[in-house]
């Protein structure tokens, strides 16, 4: 069984499981009483014998509790695992959106998060006409002047992002990267008011990439979303790749339920 088939089967199971842990907090926001496997399987419309088995398996990773009423409410754990059950999402659904991207734009995608002061890829999708040599997984690169670099710090404050980068050294390969937080700042802002990031030649000479956030359940940026590719092929593009990277990066934040947290 190949990578992508290992992902596809987790993605399916992982949906099922967030989809009844989804259900269970909707339902029982509106009550104080725990939520019946019947309304469960009636708000899903799925068969109640295949919600139950979720349940149960949901009740033994401690993300839902049954109470003594016989109703199921989210459990304590849940808000514990909700990061790694985010993270695990973000690779699985997050491929097959990079993998719809890439295809429709001919060029390479990535998704990256951020560690320290520093954004390291987590999914890729590299069709051959992008003419990328390696994989870009597990590499890391200073967030000032990375291609997810502003789009991962985009809902921080500026206090945050001095915070972030209070111990960077502002050196890079790439002619065009900022030289100072502040400078940083600026670039970020200037992204904020277009609505996607343009890092052209800031990490490396001739590369260029338009980037956007992937939001959460609790509205919180996760991830950076974005294309990369030589600048001279990508510049010419840079509206329309923005806007393909915007609706991929929206699409993948609604899988991770951040339509719930911005109340849609």
């Amino acid at each position: 069984m190949t990578l992508r088939d290992d992902v596809a089967a987790e993605r399916t199971s992982m949906g099922r499981g967030m989809d009844v842990v989804s259900c269970v907090a909707d339902l029982s926001a509106a009550s104080e009483q725990g939520v019946s496997v019947q309304a469960i399987a009636r708000a899903l419309g799925r068969d109640r014998s295949q919600v139950s088995r979720t349940l149960s398996a949901l009740a033994q990773e401690r993300l839902v509790s049954r109470g003594s009423d016989g109703g199921y409410r989210l459990a304590w754990g849940w808000y514990a695992s909700a990061e790694q059950l985010v993270e695990r999402r973000l690779r699985s659904e997050g491929l097959t959106i990079l993998d719809e991207l890439s295809e429709a734009v001919g060029e390479a995608s990535f998704l990256g998060v951020l560690e320290g002061d520093t954004t390291v890829t987590i999914v890729e999708s590299v069709p051959p006409a992008a003419r990328l040599i390696g994989s870009w997984i597990g590499r890391a690169y200073p967030a000032f002047c990375s291609d997810a670099g502003q789009a991962v710090l985009w809902d921080a404050s500026d206090d945050e992002v001095r915070g972030v980068f209070s111990r960077t050294t502002f050196r890079s390969a790439g002619p065009r990267a900022a030289a100072s937080v502040d400078e940083f700042l600026e670039r970020l802002n200037a992204a904020r008011a277009r609505g996607y990031a343009i890092v052209a030649e800031e990490a490396e000479p001739g590369l260029y990439s338009v980037s956007a956030p992937v939001w959460d359940f609790r509205g919180e940026v996760v991830a950076g979303l974005q294309i990369v590719g030589e600048r001279h092929r990508l510049e010419p593009r840079s509206e329309a790749l923005g806007a393909a990277v915007v609706d991929a990066a929206q699409r993948l934040s609604t899988m991770l339920g951040a339509d719930e947290a911005r109340g849609d």
